[in-house]
């Protein structure tokens, strides 16, 4: 299964592409996990040591990769370049692995324009579908905050669309585009997850303002979950509580995608 987490930005889905990770390596998956955020934090949330998250190179600052597998010349721009590259070696090469997830960091490209066609992003983007369409693993996609990536069909192909909202209509408007835009996509299975959701004024609160039936359950706010980063620990090893949570919206999705 291929999912990609999105959402408003602060909403926790870096958190919950991390506890959902640790579930499925924990149950003896093949799990990759994919930081295509560019303010990657994926790898604190999975509980990287730091030494092992001072390794992490993205994949877009990589410019001699990039060079390489593009013919391109790093620096420069509007020449040509190879548009078809060569990338189904790069997740064995470049993931970082711990509590048996293994994590690819994909990093962004700073350009002013969302269309931007240069080598950096054609190699992210081809390595992005191959990530969705020839790996054989489970692939959870921690996106970048908003819509954009939907515009730019960064993820197009994938299995569902997860979209992590909070009891709060900027949230519960982002999940309206987000399905809009998926099912230009050709993604019908786009799902709600609620967090930091604190009693049940907040619940019905968010199921009066989506389709209920694809809701696949709440994540109460926890202190110990909000602070983690704080004692340097993944949100999974901070709270049982929200774990469980998070395994019985696991279980939901798994009965809404086969």
């Amino acid at each position: 299964m291929k999912m990609a987490i999105t959402g408003k930005g602060g909403v926790g889905k870096t958190t919950f592409s991390a506890i959902m990770s640790r579930i499925y390596a924990e149950e003896g998956y093949n799990v990759l996990a994919v930081d295509a955020d560019p303010d990657p934090n994926l790898a604190l949330a999975l509980g990287f040591p730091q030494e092992l998250i001072d390794e992490i190179v993205p994949i877009s600052e990589m410019k001699k990769l990039v060079a390489e597998r593009t013919n391109s010349t790093p620096g420069s721009f509007g020449k040509m370049f190879k548009i078809n590259p060569k990338v189904d070696d790069i997740p064995e090469r470049y993931c970082k692995e711990h509590y048996g997830v293994r994590l690819l960091t994909m990093g962004t490209v700073d350009t002013g324009g969302t269309g931007c066609i240069c080598p950096e992003n054609v190699l992210l983007k081809k390595l992005t579908s191959h990530l969705i369409l020839q790996n054989k693993d489970i692939v959870i996609m921690d996106m970048e905050a908003g819509i954009e990536h939907l515009g730019r069909g960064t993820a197009q192909g994938v299995d569902v669309f997860i979209v992590v909202v909070e009891p709060g209509i900027r949230s519960i408007q982002t999940y309206k585009h987000v399905k809009k835009l998926a099912k230009d996509l050709g993604i019908e299975k786009v799902f709600v997850v609620a967090n930091k959701v604190k009693n049940e004024e907040d619940e019905k609160y968010v199921l009066e303002n989506i389709d209920t039936d694809v809701c696949l359950g709440f994540i109460h706010y926890r202190e110990t979950v909000g602070s983690s980063d704080r004692v340097n620990k993944s949100p999974y090893d901070c709270s049982n509580e929200t774990v469980q949570e998070i395994k019985k919206i696991k279980e939901k999705l798994e009965m809404g995608v086969f």
